[in-house]
């Protein structure tokens, strides 16, 4: 399995790349928020050679001008992979499985050529989620052994810790897998 992590304002520019394959950064929320470190964040990662990705923060609501906004503002490179972050609000709210679904198929349809993933932990997906549908992929957040969240579904991605910061494996037996698989949408 290869190892990664994810990052987003609250983490430095110049992150730490050593010992890892693949980050996803923050790029968007709702639709007003831009992560304002995205572009540096960004060239760190190409710098070190990372497969990369990009993800929204999903609010209920406006989903075409949700995915709109995150496709305008992500960095789009062949083989970059783009997800949506489906969780509680800061507000206690959360959009509706068929809003995140509305919202996957939307990204793809922007972006054709992207891999499109959820993310999400396993609470939603063992009990908000009623439609299974994760795009390309899931990215499941349960904090447990690195490589085997408590969930039957397939994986492509499992967030393990937040301990010191997000970490991540993705289910791919080298980088280069994993880069064939991002440009193959």
């Amino acid at each position: 399995m290869l190892r990664g992590i994810d990052v987003s304002a609250y983490q430095p520019s110049d992150y730490d790349t050593g010992g890892i394959s693949f980050v996803f950064i923050k790029a968007t929320e709702g639709r007003s928020y831009v992560n304002p470190k995205l572009a540096a964040q960004t060239k760190t990662a190409r710098e070190a050679g990372l497969a990369v990705g990009f993800y929204h923060f999903l609010w209920p609501g406006n989903l075409t001008a949700q995915a709109e906004y995150f496709v305008k503002h992500a960095p789009e490179k062949a083989g970059d992979i783009l997800a949506v972050d489906w969780e509680t609000t800061g507000e206690g709210t959360h959009a509706s499985n068929a809003e995140k679904d509305r919202f996957i198929r939307k990204v793809k349809e922007l972006r054709p050529n992207h891999r499109v993933v959820l993310y999400c932990n396993r609470y939603y997906w063992l009990n908000v989620d009623t439609t299974s549908y994760a795009g390309d992929g899931l990215w499941i957040a349960d904090y447990v052994t690195a490589g085997e969240p408590r969930i039957q579904a397939r994986w492509r991605f499992h967030q393990h810790t937040d301990d010191p910061h997000d970490k991540n494996v993705a289910d791919f037996p080298s980088r280069a897998a994993l880069r064939t698989w991002a440009e193959g949408a």
